[in-house]
C-alpha cells in the first residue's frame, strides 16, 4: 500500500504491529513501535499515530495489534485487532444524554459514554462501576452496572472511586473473609503449637514505632546489649506467609492486589483485617509470629555477625514515632537506654551511607485535617523527625543485608540456584539527566557540570543545596521525577537511590506482596531447598505484576491527595495565596500553593497587557513588550478564580 500523494511519500510493506496503546483525552491512540523493523522507515521516528476513527473500540492500555498505513510526515495506523483489554470495568457517573442515563467515565481517556441497558433504578449523578459488554469503535460502548458506589461528590464514594478506578477492590471475597475469620478463631491453638519450633524472643526488650495512626505493625525491633559491650540488635518482621499460604483464596486475593493502597483517610489493605490488624499485627503484649534479622553490631554501626530465623515474640511497647521522640529529647521516659542506643546506630549508619553516596529525597508529602464529612479543613506538610530516620535505617540494614546473605550463597555455590526477588534501581537516564539540569539551571542551580550521566553524589549534593529555599519541594519533586523507577527483578543491577549493590524488599509483608516472596525465597534457601526452575520462571512473572500493581497504587494515592487539593480550595474562591511556579507552557503558568500545595493554571491570557511568548530553553514566558519574564521557581501571588472538583483542577491568576 502506498502512503498516498504526498510529497516524500514511500512504499511501504504491510505490516502489523502488536503492542500496549495508549490513547489521550483526545481520543487519539500512539504506538511506539521499532523503525529498524520497517522498510523505508527512518532511524529516529515518533510513534504511530492511531486517529480516533482507526481505534477500533481500543482503549487506553489495551494491547492491539496495528497496521502501519503510512511513515510521512508521521507514522499512521489503524487498530486491526484488539489482543487484550487492559481492564473490563471503569467506574463512571450517570449523566443524562438525550433523555437518557448513561455512564460517563472517570477516566477521561476513555472517549464515548456508555450506554447502559439496566438504569431504570438509577438517578442521574450516581457513581456506579460499569462492566465494559462491547465496544468496537463505530457505535458507542455498551455496558451494565456492576456495582453502585453512591452520590458523587461525598468523600467515602470518592475515594473508592479512586481505588476501582486503578482495578483494587475495596471488599474481600467471602471465601477469603472465612479463611481469614477461622484463623483468628483459632489463633491460641496455631500459635501454641508453633512456639516449640521457633527461637523465642519474648524475653528481649522488644518494641515498634510507627505512624500514631497506624493499624498494622510489620516490624519491631528488640535489643540486647552484650557483655563485651556490642549490641545484638533483633529487626522482627511480621511472619505474614505463615498464614498467608499458596493455594488458599487468602494468597489468591493478595497476588491479586499485591499491596495495600493509601488514601488521604484510609488504607484498602492486601490482606484482610482478621490478618493484617490483628493475627499477623506485631502488637504489644500479644505472643507474635516473625521472621527475625538479628544482628550483633558494634557501636560504628557495623555488622559483625548475621543470622536469620523463624522467631516468637511479644513487644513491650507500641510507640508512636512523636513518643519515642520526645522521650529522646526529654532524655527521661520508658526504654530511654534502649532508644539512645538505636538513635546512636541509626545516626552512625546514615552518615555511613551519606558518605556511599546515598540519596535522601526527603519527605514532599502533606497531611490533611478531615471534618466528620471527610471534607479537608486543614493541609500541612509532613515532617520527618528522628524517630522515623531512626526505623528506616534499621528497616534498610534488614533489607540490604537479606539480599546480601542471599547473593553470598549464590556466589558460593552457584549449581544450587540460589535465584532472589531484588529491588532494583537503576541510573537515569541522558535525556531525564539533561532536562532536569536544564531545569535547575533555569533556577541558578549547577548540576552535574559536563557530565551525560550525574553520580548519586551530585544529587546529593543538589538536594542539600537546596534545603529551606524557596524552590526545595519544587526541584525535589522534578528530581524525583528525573530518577528511573525502582522496579522488582530476579536480575540484579543495584540500587542507584541507595548506593546499595544488594537490596530487597523484606520488612512489610503485611503490606507488600513481593516481601512475602522475599521470606518464602530466604525460608527456602536456609532449608537448603532453593526454589524451582517452574518457581524462578514464575518469580519472574511475578516482579514484573508487583511492580505494575505498586505503580498503579501510587497513582491512586495521588490521586485522592489531588482530589482532596482540590476539594479543600472550592471554597476559596477569590481568595489570594502565595505560591511558586511549578511548570511553565505556552498555554501558561503551573502555580503551587505554598501550604497545601494544590497546584493550578494561570492562563495565558489572563496575565497582563503584553503578549506573553513561551521560551522552552528558559523554561519563561517572556513580555514581548515589557520583556518582563516569568519563570520556573519564581515565586508569586495568585487568586484563586476556579476549582472544578469533577476534573480535579484549580485557575488561578497572577496578583500584581
Amino acid at each position: 500500500m502506498s502512503q498516498g500523494t504526498k510529497r516524500g511519500a514511500h512504499e511501504v510493506s504491510k505490516k502489523h504491529i502488536e503492542g500496549i496503546i495508549s490513547v489521550n483525552r483526545r481520543g487519539i491512540g500512539y504506538l511506539a513501535f521499532d523503525p529498524t523493523a520497517v522498510k523505508g522507515a527512518p532511524k529516529a521516528t515518533e510513534d504511530i499515530e492511531i486517529p480516533n476513527e482507526a481505534l477500533k473500540g481500543a482503549l487506553n492500555g489495551d494491547t492491539v495489534e496495528v497496521e502501519l498505513t503510512g511513515l510521512f510526515p508521521r507514522p499512521k495506523g489503524k487498530v486491526i485487532k484488539i489482543a487484550e483489554r487492559a481492564k473490563e470495568e471503569f467506574v463512571a457517573t450517570l449523566e443524562t444524554k438525550e433523555g437518557k442515563l448513561v455512564a460517563v467515565p472517570a477516566d477521561l481517556r476513555f472517549y464515548r459514554p456508555i450506554q447502559l441497558a439496566d438504569a431504570s433504578k438509577y438517578t442521574e449523578g450516581e457513581k456506579v462501576l460499569v462492566r465494559l459488554i462491547s465496544f468496537d469503535g463505530t457505535t458507542d460502548p455498551t455496558g451494565t452496572i456492576a456495582l453502585h458506589l453512591g452520590r458523587a461528590g461525598e468523600h467515602r464514594v470518592e475515594m473508592n472511586a479512586i481505588v476501582m478506578e486503578h482495578g483494587f477492590s475495596t471488599s474481600f471475597p467471602p471465601e477469603v473473609e472465612r479463611e481469614a475469620q477461622a484463623i483468628e478463631d483459632d489463633y491460641a491453638n496455631i500459635i501454641a503449637a508453633e512456639i516449640p519450633k521457633r527461637l523465642d524472643f519474648r524475653e528481649s526488650t522488644t518494641f515498634t514505632i510507627d505512624p500514631k495512626d497506624a493499624k498494622d505493625f510489620d516490624d519491631a525491633l528488640s535489643i540486647e546489649v552484650l557483655p563485651s559491650g556490642e549490641f545484638e540488635i533483633g529487626v522482627h518482621i511480621a511472619d505474614a506467609t505463615f498464614f498467608c499460604v499458596p493455594g488458599t483464596a487468602i494468597d489468591d486475593e493478595a497476588v491479586k492486589r499485591g499491596t495495600s493502597v493509601y488514601l488521604v483517610d484510609a488504607t484498602i489493605p492486601m490482606l484482610p483485617h482478621q490478618l493484617s490488624g490483628n493475627v499477623c499485627s506485631l502488637k504489644a503484649d500479644e505472643d507474635r509470629l516473625a521472621f527475625s534479622a538479628i544482628f550483633r553490631m558494634n557501636k560504628d554501626g557495623k555488622v559483625l555477625e548475621r543470622k536469620f530465623a523463624k522467631t516468637v515474640i511479644r513487644s513491650n511497647k507500641r510507640f508512636t514515632y512523636e513518643e519515642a521522640q520526645e522521650i529522646l529529647d526529654k532524655q527521661s521516659g520508658e526504654y530511654i537506654d534502649e532508644l539512645n542506643i538505636l538513635r546512636d546506630l541509626s545516626r552512625t549508619m546514615r552518615k555511613q551511607r551519606e558518605h556511599e553516596g546515598a540519596i535522601d529525597f526527603g519527605d514532599n508529602e502533606v497531611r490533611f485535617t478531615l471534618d466528620e464529612s471527610g471534607k479537608p479543613i486543614a493541609i500541612t506538610r509532613k515532617e520527618r523527625i528522628e524517630t522515623n530516620l531512626l526505623i528506616e535505617e534499621f528497616m534498610l540494614l534488614c533489607n540490604r543485608e537479606v539480599s546480601l546473605y542471599v547473593s553470598s550463597l549464590a556466589k558460593k555455590l552457584p549449581e544450587k540456584n540460589y535465584v532472589f526477588l531484588y529491588r532494583i534501581h537503576d541510573t537515569p537516564k541522558e535525556d531525564r539527566v539533561e532536562e532536569l539540569t536544564t531545569f535547575v539551571r533555569a533556577m541558578g542551580y549547577d548540576f552535574a557540570h559536563n557530565k551525560k550521566k550525574p553520580s548519586a553524589k551530585d544529587i546529593q549534593k543538589l538536594l542539600k543545596d537546596i534545603v529551606g529555599k524557596p524552590e526545595e519541594h519544587l526541584i525535589r519533586t522534578a528530581t524525583l521525577r528525573s530518577m528511573a523507577k525502582a522496579i522488582y527483578s530476579t536480575k540484579n543491577i543495584g540500587h542507584f537511590g541507595l548506593s546499595f549493590e544488594y537490596y530487597t524488599h523484606f520488612t512489610s509483608p503485611i503490606r507488600r506482596y513481593p516481601d512475602m516472596l522475599a521470606h518464602r525465597i530466604l525460608a527456602s534457601h536456609l532449608s537448603g531447598t532453593p526454589i524451582t526452575r517452574h518457581e524462578f520462571t514464575n518469580l519472574e512473572k511475578m516482579c514484573l505484576t508487583a511492580s505494575a500493581q505498586e505503580a498503579r497504587a501510587v497513582e491512586a494515592e495521588r490521586e485522592s491527595i489531588r482530589y482532596k487539593q482540590v476539594e479543600y480550595m472550592t471554597d476559596k474562591i477569590g481568595q489570594v495565596f502565595d505560591g511558586t511556579i511549578s511548570g511553565v507552557t505556552d498555554w501558561g503558568l503551573y502555580v503551587q500553593e505554598a501550604l497545601s500545595a494544590a497546584e493550578g493554571l494561570v492562563r495565558v491570557r489572563t496575565i497582563g497587557n503584553d503578549f506573553y511568548n513561551y521560551s522552552q530553553k528558559e523554561y519563561a514566558l517572556i513580555g514581548q513588550r515589557t520583556k518582563e519574564k516569568l519563570t520556573l521557581g519564581d515565586r508569586v501571588r495568585v487568586k484563586l478564580v476556579a476549582a472544578d472538583l469533577a476534573a480535579r483542577t484549580l485557575d488561578f491568576e497572577l496578583v500584581r
